[in-house]
């Protein structure tokens, strides 16, 4: 039990870490990103569209199964301490220090290779590993990292990226059919968007700071 909750957490430590170490982040202010759910309502309706693009093959094939609607509620919160606070270590912290000299994709496609490493060992550790589909874990998991670092390029929030991994998790602990040609064409569809979104998003903050060096000199 000791293995498996410092596993489980062990992300989220060496990220608070890095921020502390690095970056001079107080352990205060990292709490307060990590719970700041006051956000622009553009960034939780981009949220949305993420999941409901990436869950709606399930919804199309009516396969969410939901007997009591405080399960859902209670998947929720557990997925918070339970997943959500992975961010605090991959979205937050890793990929950002990756982008600093790799390029937006191929600093996401590291990040999903460590992280796909992370959860094999944590599964490993926690015997779930003979009940895990690699493959269609692996594929949600790469779409995931493209999804998160895209929300978190666009929000800079730490919040919102807890958030949607812990929406992601409930959803598909309530999955129980899915249709595969859907899915894996809603998986291409939020990859892609998230790459345009980010691609934007750089292209705004550019523009940005290119406007206000141009005030400033004048």
């Amino acid at each position: 039990m000791v293995f498996i909750i410092t596993g489980g957490v062990s992300s989220a430590f060496w990220g608070a870490f890095y921020q502390i170490k690095y970056n001079g982040k107080k352990p205060l202010r990292i709490i307060k990103d990590f719970f700041k759910i006051k956000q622009p309502f553009k960034i939780y309706a981009m949220a949305i569209v993420f999941l409901i693009i990436d869950f709606c093959s399930v919804a199309i094939s009516k396969g969410f199964q939901i007997e009591n609607v405080w399960i859902p509620i209670a998947l929720f919160f557990k997925a918070i301490l339970f997943g959500g606070i992975e961010e605090i270590g991959w979205r937050y912290s890793f990929q950002p220090c990756l982008e600093k000299k790799l390029s937006y994709i191929v600093a996401t496609m590291m990040t999903f290779v460590c992280w796909g490493v992370w959860h094999f060992l944590f599964f490993c550790i926690d015997g779930s590993i003979v009940t895990v589909d690699v493959l269609n874990f692996s594929l949600g998991l790469f779409t995931n990292c493209f999804i998160l670092s895209a929300l978190f390029a666009y929000s800079n929030s730490l919040w919102i990226c807890v958030m949607t991994h812990a929406l992601m998790n409930t959803l598909s602990q309530i999955t129980f059919h899915d249709n595969v040609i859907i899915g894996n064409a809603s998986k291409v569809i939020c990859i892609v968007a998230a790459i345009l979104l980010v691609h934007a998003t750089k292209k705004a903050k550019s523009s940005l700071m290119k406007a206000d060096n141009a005030s400033t000199v004048g």
